[in-house]
């Protein structure tokens, strides 16, 4: 239920960022574990670019956090505002 909760709570750039780094390390341990580790068929160019993919898709991916948690920060805060007045909206 906490996670239910976590995962609601977030924006929908947090929500896509997570998704991202989970996908893509998903497909980062099967690649290491069921392609470079058991052996058997040679492995493709294709799934080669797929695997460096997937570690652009991770940084992306916390991009994407780092940027939504700068844009809940930058609307609850005003930059040269008054001290007083914190609140944007």
């Amino acid at each position: 239920m906490r996670a239910i909760a976590w995962w609601n709570g977030l924006t929908r750039q947090g929500r896509t960022g997570w998704l991202l780094i989970a996908v893509c390390v998903v497909y980062i341990l099967y690649f290491i574990k069921g392609r470079l580790l058991v052996g058997g068929d040679p492995i493709k160019t294709k799934e080669w670019v797929f695997f460096g993919l997937s570690f652009a898709g991770i940084m992306i991916g916390t991009i994407n956090i780092r940027m939504a948690e700068m844009r809940l920060r930058n609307q609850e805060f005003l930059p040269l505002g008054d001290p007083g007045r914190m609140k944007k909206k």
